[in-house]
């Protein structure tokens, strides 16, 4: 298999919810050890993209290739086999209340990779200490932590199984400015040590900017813009550039309706 074929490669992907066109014909690929995040605004299809990458939707048309496997039709026992090259960060950092923080972190490591729990508890307690926590976190229930605290504990079991790909649905919601660019450092950095394949989705431009190699805009289904992050600010593109600046003006139309 050659190097430079993509990790991630999609082709005419279609998504609909009755008359509503989400997806209208994406094309992306995500090349491997690379980095790339989707923007665009709510509403656009960013998350039921990631989805249908994922496996949890599936799509009306087009296909998805992981590392050269096309995924859209596979058995369940082979989408399972597929998803162990996957960690994956939710936007509220989705963890198990009812099992302590080393449960967590260490979730795949147990439930699929069937190590013994000290082993296992050992991992959780080092990756954790890669994201900033000390061990004593470890035996911390969730419900303990902070929102910053949880989102480095959704991030330490996102890269507990070193996986080959890694996914970060809206990475910093719910953050204040400071906790965010703490989370994006550690995204950055957790990325770079693992050499993974990366796929972020946002409307955080600080966020974007931070943990991007190369940014792909999503609008009305349809991938409208993408480059490295180094151009995005100037971009040419008047999607790109109406949301960047926050602007009411221009080609994207919000359905805003008087009272």
């Amino acid at each position: 298999m050659s190097t430079t074929e993509p990790m991630i490669r999609i082709r005419d992907l279609h998504k609909s919810f009755g008359p509503k066109h989400v997806l209208d014909g994406i094309d992306l690929d995500v090349g491997r050890a690379e980095s790339v995040v989707v923007i665009g605004g709510s509403g656009t299809g960013k998350s039921v993209l990631l989805k249908c990458i994922l496996g949890i939707m599936q799509p009306d048309a087009g296909t998805i290739e992981i590392d050269g496997q096309e995924v859209t039709r596979l058995s369940r026992r082979a989408r399972e086999e597929v998803m162990q090259k996957f960690g994956m960060l939710f936007q509220g950092a989705a963890l198990f209340d009812s099992l302590p923080v080393w449960e967590n972190v260490a979730f795949g490591l147990l439930q699929v990779r069937k190590l013994p729990r000290a082993e296992a508890r050992a991992r959780a307690v080092e990756v954790l200490g890669q994201v900033g926590l000390p061990p004593e976190v470890a035996d911390l229930a969730p419900a303990e932590l902070s929102g910053g605290m949880q989102k480095r504990v959704g991030l330490a079991r996102a890269i507990a199984t070193q996986p080959e790909i890694l996914f970060f649905d809206e990475p910093t919601t719910g953050l204040d400015p400071i906790m965010a660019d703490v989370i994006n450092e550690l995204i950055a950095r957790s990325v770079r040590q693992l050499g993974a394949t990366a796929v972020s989705i946002t409307h955080d431009l600080a966020s974007a900017r931070k943990i991007a190699d190369r940014v792909a805009m999503l609008y009305q289904g349809k991938i409208v813009w993408q480059g490295p992050v180094a151009t995005l600010a100037d971009s040419g593109n008047p999607y790109v550039d109406q949301f960047i600046h926050g602007r009411a003006e221009g080609p994207i139309k919000l359905d805003v309706r008087a009272a």
